[in-house]
């Protein structure tokens, strides 16, 4: 008698579909092209003297152990002013070879976190790198809320890069879940340039929905497009903040070891300018 009575239900929930939430796979956005204002909604000109602006930029403070990684060498202080410092029209960030908290170099790295936070824009600096080898200076963008995870999983943009043992030679990256180095997948292009080290250069990124890309002096060399695949591979739309630093050694900017004799280690920032972007 159960068996009689099992299988009329055994009918009925094999019969009975599952149902499936209805989650639309994201699509590519539409091609389209973006312009941006002419006159910077934020911008830091360095037109005054001493520290940099409170109300535009913080520290990152500490060292590696802070959990940044790279391995790198320097301990970053705050509001030190052998270490930064703005006079005669430009940012001066000077790594120095020194004892301090137990590390051997010292450095700054500013970040305008919480104070000049962007989404979306053209993002310009004007910079001269230091030589030798064993620098890694940079000025680049990170997310401010991590939304998406830890790095890289809610991205980071590198307006430009330059390790000083290969001189001359500027970067400019992305890095996402989907495409970064830690996997062989990254997003970068690199331009040699004349007296990188000597000159003043402007570097720049226009980042809009459906693409970044990048210019040195003016010139396109970079170009990083939304696929519509999701925020592993985009996750750039939300807030990001600027990052201005010199490291030393590390992964990346010690792999051909540390000249000592390279330092004190100065990168000089004319102004740092953020556009609107314009929805055409």
């Amino acid at each position: 008698m159960t068996s009689f009575l099992l299988f009329p239900l055994l009918l009925f929930a094999c019969s009975k579909e599952v149902r499936k939430p209805n989650i639309p796979a994201p699509e590519p956005p539409q091609a389209k092209e973006y312009t941006f204002e002419n006159t910077p909604s934020w911008s830091d000109e360095f037109d005054y003297e001493g520290l940099p602006d409170g109300s535009k930029w913080g520290y990152d403070i500490g060292s590696e152990n802070n959990g940044w990684g790279n391995n790198e060498l320097q301990y970053y202080t705050e509001k030190r002013l052998e270490n930064v410092r703005v006079g005669d029209g430009v940012l001066t960030i000077t790594a120095i070879k020194e004892d301090y908290e137990g590390l051997d170099y010292t450095s700054a790295r500013l970040v305008s976190r919480g104070k000049a936070d962007f989404l979306y824009g053209r993002f310009e600096v004007k910079a001269k790198v230091p030589p030798g080898i064993g620098t890694w200076p940079a000025v680049w963008m990170l997310p401010t809320d991590w939304a998406y995870g830890g790095w890289p999983a809610s991205g980071e943009i590198d307006i430009l890069e330059h390790v000083g043992y290969d001189q001359d030679v500027v970067h400019i990256s992305v890095h996402t879940e989907a495409y970064n180095h830690a996997i062989g997948t990254q997003k970068t292009s690199t331009k040699r340039i004349e007296n990188a080290t000597t000159d003043f250069h402007r570097y720049r990124i226009d980042w809009t929905p459906n693409y970044i890309r990048g210019y040195v002096d003016d010139l396109q060399i970079f170009s990083f497009s939304n696929e519509g695949t999701g925020f592993r591979a985009w996750p750039f739309d939300k807030k990001f903040h600027w990052l201005v630093n010199i490291a030393v050694g590390g992964n990346w900017g010690g792999q051909q070891g540390v000249d000592d004799s390279a330092f004190p280690a100065s990168m000089e920032v004319d102004y740092v300018r953020v556009y609107n972007m314009i929805e055409n």
